[in-house]
C-alpha cells in the first residue's frame, strides 16, 4: 500500500496511525545556510540547533528566533547529558564539549593517543552516563569552513566513559554519523553515510550491544533517495531518518514505514514539544516541524 498527502506518504498501513491529518508540516524559520544538530530543552521549551557555514548555534522558541552562541567554533550535532548540559560536536576545534551551568566550556574529548579526532559530528548519551560520537572527516574537507586539515586518525565511533576514558568503539565503518540507541539500548543504530566524493554506500548500522559494546554490525536500510545524516528514536523502537526528500520512519526490522515530505534535503531531527511528540526537522535552510502520534525515546 502506498498513499500520500502533501506532506507525508504511507507505505505500511501503520504508518496511518502515526501522522496527524489535521497537523501538516510547517516550517517554524529559514535564511540557514546549512541547518544541523537540533536539540529540545523542555525546561525552557526551546530548541537549539545549529547554522554551520555561518559559524551559529540559533534558539528557537514559540517567542521566535535568536541567536544562542556566535561564533559557536563550527558547531554540528548536539545533545544533553543526564544532568540536562549542553552536549556539542565542534568542527572547528576538533572536539566535543559540555556547556556548564554558568557558561563555561569543558572539552570532553579532542583528541585520542596523541592524535587530534577529525570532525566530532553527531552526539548521544546513554543511561549510564557515557557519551557515544561519531567522528567523520567531513569538517576537515570542507572548503567553507576554512580549516581543511589532514586526518590523524580512522573514522570511528567513541565512547567517552562518565570518568572520562574515551575508547574507539567501532572503527571500521566508512564515515559514521547520526547515532542512536533504541529504547532499552540493547541496539545502537549508526548512519553510514561514506566519504566525499566517492560513490560509497549511505546506510544505517545496527549493532547488539549485549556486552555493553557494539558488536555484530549489520545492515539494518538503506536510504534513498539521499543519506541517513540525522537519526532518532521513538519510545516504540521506530528509527526516524533524515532522507533526501524527507524524514522516513523505519520499523525495527528495519522496513520502510511512511515518509515525512519536506520541500528541503534533510540533515537532522529530534523529537520534543511538551509531551514529546513534535518531531523537529532541519533541512538546509529551514527549520520545520509536525505533531506525531508519535514520542521521541525517553532521553533526551
Amino acid at each position: 500500500m502506498t498513499a500520500s498527502a502533501s506532506w507525508f506518504e504511507i507505505v505500511d498501513p501503520v504508518f496511518s496511525q502515526y501522522v496527524l491529518f489535521n497537523a501538516p508540516l510547517k516550517k517554524l524559520a529559514e535564511g540557514f545556510d546549512w541547518a544541523e544538530g537540533p536539540v529540545w530543552f523542555g525546561d525552557h521549551q526551546c530548541l537549539l540547533f545549529s547554522d554551520i557555514p555561518n559559524d551559529r548555534i540559533m534558539r528557537w522558541s514559540e517567542a521566535g528566533l535568536t541567536t544562542f552562541r556566535a561564533p559557536a567554533n563550527y558547531s554540528n550535532g548536539h545533545t544533553r547529558d543526564r544532568q540536562g548540559r549542553l552536549v556539542s560536536c565542534e568542527h572547528g576545534t576538533r572536539r566535543v564539549t559540555r556547556t556548564e551551568w554558568d557558561g563555561s566550556i569543558t572539552v570532553i574529548a579532542d583528541s585520542y593517543q596523541g592524535k587530534r579526532l577529525n570532525s566530532p559530528n553527531d552526539v548521544v548519551v546513554s543511561s549510564d552516563g557515557a557519551i557515544w560520537f561519531t567522528d567523520p572527516h567531513y569538517g576537515i574537507v570542507s572548503d567553507y569552513e576554512g580549516f581543511k586539515a589532514e586526518a590523524e586518525l580512522p573514522c570511528s565511533v567513541y565512547r567517552v566513559d562518565p570518568d572520562g576514558t574515551l575508547e574507539a568503539v567501532i572503527t571500521d565503518m566508512r564515515c559514521p554519523n547520526g547515532l542512536a540507541f533504541n529504547p532499552d539500548e540493547s541496539r545502537l543504530y549508526v548512519a553510514d553515510t561514506g566519504r566525499l566524493g566517492h560513490d560509497d554506500p549511505r546506510h544505517i548500522l545496527v549493532f547488539d550491544m549485549g556486552t555493553g559494546r557494539p558488536r555484530k554490525g549489520s545492515l539494518f536500510h538503506r536510504i534513498e533517495p539521499g543519506c541517513a545524516d540525522g537519526i532518532r528514536m521513538d519510545d516504540e523502537g521506530n528509527l526516524w531518518s533524515s532522507a533526501g526528500d524527507g524524514v522516513h520512519c523505519l520499523a525495527p526490522d528495519g522496513h520502510l514505514m511512511g515518509k515525512i515530505l519536506v520541500p528541503e534535503v534533510v540533515s537532522n531531527l529530534c523529537f520534543g514539544g511538551r509531551a514529546k511528540h513534535r518531531l523537529f526537522i532541519t533541512a538546509t535552510t529551514g527549520l520545520y516541524s509536525v505533531v506525531l502520534n508519535r514520542k521521541g525515546a525517553q532521553w533526551p
